[in-house]
């Protein structure tokens, strides 16, 4: 078994600095939210508040979309994106002093996997190590480079069906790569030696049969233990070996990245029936018989079921795909109804199905865990949860004693990370959807919003907006902060802001 090492908050930092060729220090932003996932910028940093086209910019360059993260490890950049003409998926690196593209090298993809109506087929933050830079894409598999683009192994997998798509990112963890894979049929935690590709251990994960069982977070490390957000629970895996170790059984979705902080692990487990105020409730039967009732048979067969009836609505969404879930969305929706299985839904059927949507027990809030132990850890290891203005998405920033996070409409909540207490909930003053993760450097904390505007406020127990900031274009990626600079990464170009 290759060598590996736990990596602290403060051990990521020193690795995320190491020195170049040179011999001078690089500024580094190695996996999704930067050293240790933690969204923190390193001490000294200090990246503008305002800026925007025009403004600040060093400079901006035009790139295929994508959501996955800007990446960085010295004076490279790396992305994944999907060329949506010639339905190429491509690792892309980019000169960080100049945005110039330096190289693009195609994926070996036999086909691509279906996603959701908001997302891509590219939707992986690149991981990088200083020697390698790891992509994966639910296409067709993990792939590493060197710094020059040339490929030096690849762990070649089948295109997923995994519900809405891959929305998970590989990271590096001492010797080994660390990726969770999901795929109807197949659904694992993978551990790659980061030299050689070759499968360290491979640990098969348990979330269900549903195809929309699938876990959209990325990992995390804490202590020896990977500690990752699926489908049911929050669970620890052993370092070394991938046994598994702990777990906290949660009805959850696994859609939030956990996030390791001093005290706790926080995550952020939203239900779409979690939040009072987003639920339509649906209509009595005779209130739409006569509208999808085609034959008149006062009953729904399979082809008249109301599939575009919207069940929630996503706060201040409204006018994006993806805005309205549906009755349509629940898979087999009409096959769990029809209790009889007659092949229709009477009115009595009806009446349950709408009772029991209502009565559907999800977990939904963020929840701070006491991580560690052996077996199932119960709910005494959960410290706090706060059930209100939970992110579907993003995750949240712990920071200064505090516990950020952001949900569509731009509205922030702010809790004690120790003991949960709210100590306040706003608005930013930038609507519509969040797909972006807060990230913080030199006392101000960093949102983006889907329409593009980055605001920024300062940490501390009230709400304080510093900037808005509106690049004019969607941005669904989280931004890196390298070197007192801010790189953003929206749908059609790579920005650099900074003095």
């Amino acid at each position: 078994m290759s060598r590996c090492v736990a990596l602290t908050a403060a051990a990521w930092f020193a690795l995320a600095s190491l020195p170049g060729a040179d011999g001078n220090a690089r500024p580094n932003w190695p996996q999704f939210r930067g050293p240790s996932g933690s969204g923190l910028a390193a001490a000294g940093e200090k990246p503008p508040v305002e800026f925007g086209p025009g403004k600040k910019m060093l400079w901006k360059t035009a790139l295929p979309a994508g959501h996955g993260s800007p990446s960085i490890w010295g004076d490279r950049i790396f992305l994944t994106a999907f060329v949506k003409e010639t339905k190429t998926l491509e690792t892309i690196a980019a000169d960080r002093r100049t945005g110039k593209i330096l190289w693009r090298r195609p994926a070996p993809a036999q086909g691509i996997e279906e996603v959701h109506e908001v997302s891509s087929p590219a939707t992986a933050t690149v991981a990088v190590d200083g020697e390698r830079a790891y992509a994966y894409f639910g296409s067709c598999g993990l792939l590493a480079y060197d710094f020059e683009g040339r490929l030096v192994w690849s762990v070649p997998m089948p295109v997923a069906k995994a519900g809405f798509g891959a929305g998970t990112s590989p990271i590096v963890a001492g010797e080994m790569v660390l990726l969770i894979r999901d795929d109807a049929k197949d659904r694992y935690l993978l551990a790659a030696d980061r030299r050689t590709g070759k499968t360290v251990w491979q640990q098969p994960r348990d979330v269900g049969e549903a195809l929309l069982n699938t876990t959209h977070s990325t990992p995390a490390v804490w202590n020896q233990d990977v500690i990752i957000h699926q489908a049911r629970e929050i669970v620890g895996f052993d370092l070394r070996t991938g046994a598994r170790r702990w777990w906290l059984s949660a009805v959850t979705q696994g859609n939030g990245t956990p996030v390791v902080g001093p005290d706790a692990v926080y995550a952020g487990a939203w239900s779409p029936s979690g939040e009072p105020d987003l639920i339509v409730p649906l209509p009595e039967f005779d209130a739409i018989v006569s509208k999808y009732d085609k034959d008149g048979d006062g009953a729904f067969s399979e082809s008249e079921f109301p599939r575009a009836l919207p069940t929630i609505r996503r706060l201040e969404s409204e006018g994006i795909s993806g805005a309205t879930i549906t009755l349509g969305t629940f898979a087999k929706t009409f096959v769990r109804a029809d209790t009889s299985k007659d092949g229709k839904i009477d009115k009595a059927e009806w009446s349950a199905m709408v009772r029991g949507m209502s009565q559907r027990i999800t977990e939904h809030g963020m929840i701070a865990v006491k991580p560690g132990g052996e077996g199932e850890i119960g709910a005494g290891a959960v410290l706090w949860k706060e059930p209100r203005g939970v992110p579907e998405i993003p995750a949240p920033l712990v920071t200064g004693g505090r516990l950020y996070m952001v949900t569509n409409g731009g509205i922030v909540s702010t809790m004690d990370a120790k003991t949960g207490k709210l100590l306040f909930r706003g608005r930013l003053g930038a609507g519509g959807p969040y797909y972006s993760s807060p990230v913080a450097a030199a006392g101000k904390v960093y949102f983006s919003s889907g329409e593009g505007v980055v605001t920024v406020i300062q940490e501390g127990d009230r709400l304080e907006v510093a900037a808005r900031n509106d690049l004019g274009e969607p941005l669904y990626a989280t931004p890196a902060l390298v070197d007192s600079k801010i790189y953003i990464r929206t749908t059609a170009h790579l920005y650099a802001f900074g003095e």
